[in-house]
């Protein structure tokens, strides 16, 4: 009961930190703010501190849906993906970061933003980048084990050309600066990964 109760306050806490630093800014932000918005004390915020940490767990909370420790790929959601089907995969995962970088979209520009000016920001994003990465090389690695990309290019290339396609930064400018729905951008999306990465 007492861990379901603490649960509940992270997540809202977390829900909280989304809102308000995608308002406000890593600057703007502050822990009374979250508080506020979380309907939790201040002091109940600063445990779940300090505001870098509390930055970088609220957009992977954002992100993934569930806040977890170490790459995506390791978590349940990659044990999902794992058990798709072939044919099933990319439309899975398309939706997937499609989804996500809905959620993050007002979000990722406040964590760079951030990390320019706040060294702990910026150490801490570095560690979300190596995740990243690792991500992406997962990512090739089960399309090949599946028999859907015949690209002979090196797995790090291929790494690289996904982790452009499917980049918060794409789906701003897609969606939120020229207007695509988000049909259209997983579209766009899923033709892209298929011709840029799953084919030489």
């Amino acid at each position: 009961m007492r861990e379901a109760q603490a649960a509940d306050t992270r997540r809202r806490i977390l829900d909280a930190a989304v809102l308000v630093f995608g308002e406000q800014g890593y600057s703007g932000a502050s822990l009374a703010r979250i508080a506020t918005a979380a309907g939790v004390s201040l002091e109940t915020v600063k445990q779940h501190g300090p505001k870098a940490a509390l930055l970088l767990a609220a957009f992977d909370h954002a992100f993934s849906g569930a806040e977890g420790e170490g790459p995506l790929h390791a978590r349940e959601f990659g044990e999902q993906a794992a058990a798709m089907p072939g044919p099933e995969f990319l439309p899975y995962l398309v939706d997937f970061i499609a989804s996500a970088n809905a959620r993050v979209a007002r979000l990722w520009p406040r964590v760079l933003d951030a990390a320019s000016g706040d060294a702990e920001v910026a150490k801490r994003l570095e560690l979300l980048q190596v995740s990243r990465r690792q991500d992406m090389l997962a990512g090739i690695a089960m399309l090949r084990e599946k028999g859907v990309c015949h690209s002979t290019r090196p797995d790090d290339e291929l790494a690289s050309a996904f982790s452009f396609l499917i980049s918060p930064e794409g789906h701003t400018q897609l969606v939120i600066e020229s207007g695509w729905s988000e049909a259209a951008y997983r579209a766009w999306v899923t033709t892209a990964v298929e011709r840029l990465v799953m084919q030489d």
